[in-house]
């Protein structure tokens, strides 16, 4: 698909995307991410339901409602542009992009992804090479203009339960966020409305349980609500 920015292009909304699965793995197969990897859902943190997960998670997918403002989090919690260079690949998000900010968590973990290759004649794979030496910022951007982008990214917005919340945007209250591993093999959250990718640290290769953990502080620390999902992605059940 080519890239091309209109007039329509320009003053397109974002509408927010339901916290389904199945909705997001329809996205993602529809602008290129292979048949192989899929997202799943972690229905609760007990360690009963945490075994259903299909391994290896490769990436975790955070959705929740923020109680306090990004003025309030703790330093080690804003992110730093000395982080770039930690991961493989980082990108920030606009106000333009405030509800697409589910599908720029699942860019994070794909893009992070060592074992996704993708074909550069779909819609993800034509973004990540024309973007691929671009800052952070220059990524947004880009995004924000990708017109095939918006033409997926409407379709699937359109699904699940996510009609009935376009109609009124102000009701969208809740924040995608994405945690990886790097190379190193630290935990790493990524939000593109923080300064940078925040390096958590190790949690001995378990990025679940390690995302869990940190999901788990925020809400001790009234940070975010309950009301929240997380969905995996990983490899596609054979």
């Amino acid at each position: 698909p080519g890239f091309y920015s209109t007039k329509e292009g320009d003053d397109f909304r974002w509408p927010p995307l339901e916290s389904n699965p199945e909705v997001f793995a329809q996205y993602l197969h529809s602008i290129g991410l292979p048949p192989t990897f899929s997202i799943g859902e972690v229905f609760g943190f007990d360690e009963d339901l945490l075994a259903f997960i299909p391994q290896p998670v490769l990436g975790i997918i955070v959705c929740y409602e923020r109680l306090i403002p990004k003025s309030q989090y703790r330093e080690q919690d804003k992110g730093s542009p000395d982080n770039y260079d930690k991961v493989a690949w980082y990108m920030h998000q606009s106000g333009t992009l405030d509800n697409a900010c589910g599908i720029i968590a699942c860019i994070h973990a794909i893009l992070n992804c060592p074992l996704v290759t993708l074909d550069p004649s779909t819609t993800l794979g034509a973004y990540k090479q024309r973007v691929e030496t671009f800052t952070p910022t220059e990524r947004k951007t880009a995004l924000e203009q990708d017109t095939a982008f918006q033409k997926a990214h409407k379709k699937h917005a359109a699904r699940g339960q996510t009609a009935a919340v376009n109609s009124d945007q102000s009701k969208v209250k809740h924040h995608f966020i994405a945690y990886v591993l790097n190379n190193e093999g630290d935990l790493v959250e990524l939000d593109g409305t923080k300064a940078g990718p925040v390096i958590i640290g190790k949690c001995d290769g378990d990025l679940l349980r390690g995302s869990i953990k940190e999901v788990k502080g925020k809400l001790e620390r009234g940070e975010i609500s309950e009301s929240l999902s997380m969905m995996t992605f990983n490899l596609a059940n054979e």
